[in-house]
């Protein structure tokens, strides 16, 4: 069974790469008024989704470090890394 910061992961990869996908087409269609809303929607959705993972699992990206005290990003393992190689190693220290 799949951990919840992994399907959160896979989530954004999906809903951004729609969101790419979906650029490409208004490149070529910008007054499609359903392109142009599912575009909105998919940005939304992208937003809440990182910042679900970020509020649960920490920054996504060193410049969405929001903590003004301290520099969280090496705190937690990068969205990158298998989270079984850092239950050993206790982070990326």
């Amino acid at each position: 069974m799949r951990n919840n910061r992994q399907h959160l992961l896979e989530e954004i990869m999906k809903v951004d790469f729609a969101l790419l996908d979906l650029r490409l087409f208004l490149n070529t269609h910008p007054n499609c008024p359903q392109a142009l809303s599912h575009f909105h929607n998919l940005t939304k959705e992208s937003t809440d989704l990182k910042k679900d993972f970020e509020t649960n699992f920490g920054p996504l990206c060193g410049k969405s470090d929001t903590d003004e005290h301290r520099y969280n990003w090496i705190d937690t393992p990068w969205p990158w890394q298998n989270e079984r190689i850092n239950e050993n190693q206790g982070g990326r220290r």
